[in-house]
């Protein structure tokens, strides 16, 4: 079926019944949408019958205004929206949409210009996105779910925020950043009860754990290049196994976002270890005489947090700051993965994790390759990171069990151009790959829509 928009005007229930819309003759015979009998409009979770009142004089839809505010669409000033529209003869049902609703971890309603704090921008940017594609998109957090699987309190952008009731959506994108809040039982029960009862889809539905993705990945010949020799660290003969085999090794929180808590183990000349705790001034040195030393004092850390060992790279740098590359990597309007942008990240001074939220920059692939300590190996290795990133997404997609529409994959380059993976988030930052600016709708944004499209069948 064609994808099309169409425009969608409020009138008065005085001009209009509840229980009726109106629609273009050019519409009516695009969609072969009969005129006699009611038909099913749908909009997300929500169903009612209506009757069609064919006109020649309007080339979209009109509505009653109630109408449009049971089903959760509110138009601002003036009173129109644009939104894709579908017939399917088989049951009758006239389709509007996609429903997006987006799940963030909190809001500030006694903030009324920035009720989502500072992912604010990014959802305007959102609310842009889905105009110019014909979407509609809603914001809802844990604390908003209710009782009830058919619908939601959630924020619409109608020219100023407001609160509102809007049914279950065609399609969610979970965003929330707290595996307590995914974790939280209304938030199960509600996506899974819209899953089964409105087959609603969800994406980045879990947030992923190291081990589990190198776990996965292992399995894969063509992926296992990319691996460095990584462990769940269970005991101290692990780690002295990694340590006679490398000259550094890291531990990571299985469970670590934003470079915290990662801790750099070396090998000192003289007999002892050093262990470099990546705090968010820089980071903080300790050395110690025995490897069962450091392992001890890390006995209280390990009570909480799992750690995984990694084989430490020689890692490309600017400055003798290290330089790693982040790749958003999405599926498509054909629900294809494709690699939106990748990004060169060099780490902060007195840093060595290169995240922004470290004091990390930004830079073209080019640009930082350029300057870096990789020699001739440097002329394709634009091209072999974009590719590496973009089997990661596959192979990750094909090896874990849950629905993926954009990762955050992150690679590096060693001194000899080799690739490595070193970490993949479902939960990717939109701050780590374009600079978010007012009024401008970044190509990921865009791509996130043509997805939530795909899996609506819009």
């Amino acid at each position: 079926m064609r994808k099309s928009k169409i425009g969608l005007q409020l009138t008065p229930s005085t001009v209009l019944p509840e229980d009726a819309i109106m629609l273009g003759e050019s519409v009516i015979r695009a969609k072969k949408i009969p005129r006699s009998g009611p038909v099913i409009l749908k909009f997300g979770a929500y169903r009612q019958h209506v009757k069609i009142i064919p006109s020649p004089k309007i080339n979209g839809m009109r509505m009653s205004g109630a109408l449009a505010a049971r089903m959760g669409i509110y138009a601002g000033h003036p009173s129109r929206v644009g939104l894709c529209l579908q017939y399917d003869a088989d049951t009758s049902t006239l389709a509007l949409g996609p429903l997006i609703g987006v799940l963030v971890s909190r809001d500030y309603p006694d903030s009324p210009e920035k009720p989502f704090g500072s992912i604010t921008m990014f959802c305007r940017e959102l609310v842009e996105a889905c105009k110019a594609q014909g979407a509609y998109v809603f914001f809802f957090t844990p604390d908003l779910i209710g009782d009830s699987v058919g619908g939601t309190e959630g924020w619409v952008y109608t020219g100023i925020w407001q609160r509102v009731w809007l049914p279950a959506p065609d399609v969610i994108n979970n965003r929330l950043t707290s595996r307590r809040l995914e974790n939280r039982p209304n938030v199960k029960q509600f996506i899974a009860e819209t899953k089964h009862a409105y087959g609603t889809s969800i994406f980045n539905e879990k947030f992923l754990d190291k081990t589990e993705v190198f776990d996965a990945l292992q399995s894969n010949n063509d992926l296992r290049r990319y691996l460095p020799e990584s462990h769940q660290l269970r005991n101290i003969s692990t780690m002295k196994s990694m340590c006679s085999r490398y000259s550094s090794v890291f531990l990571k929180p299985v469970r670590g976002s934003l470079g915290k808590g990662i801790i750099r183990i070396s090998r000192l000349s003289a007999d002892g270890y050093q262990a470099m705790h990546a705090t968010s001034a820089g980071y903080r040195k300790q050395t110690y005489p025995t490897l069962g030393k450091l392992y001890a004092s890390l006995a209280s850390k390990m009570k909480t947090s799992r750690y995984q060992i990694q084989q430490g790279l020689q890692l490309i740098e600017i400055g003798k700051r290290p330089v790693d590359f982040r790749a958003l990597a999405q599926k498509n309007a054909a629900g294809k993965w494709t690699i939106t942008s990748i990004v060169a990240r060099t780490a902060g001074e007195q840093h060595f994790v290169s995240n922004l939220a470290r004091g990390g920059t930004l830079s073209p692939v080019g640009v930082a390759v350029a300057k870096a300590n990789i020699g001739k190996n440097s002329q394709d290795a634009a091209l072999r990171l974009r590719q590496a990133a973009l089997h990661i997404a596959q192979g990750v997609d094909e090896s874990i069990p849950a629905h993926f529409g954009e990762l955050g994959i992150d690679l590096a380059l060693d001194t000899n151009g080799k690739v490595w993976l070193l970490e993949v988030n479902s939960k990717p930052s939109k701050n780590d790959n374009t600079p978010l600016n007012e009024g401008k709708i970044r190509p990921s944004v865009r791509m996130m829509i043509q997805y939530s499209r795909h899996l609506a069948g819009f």
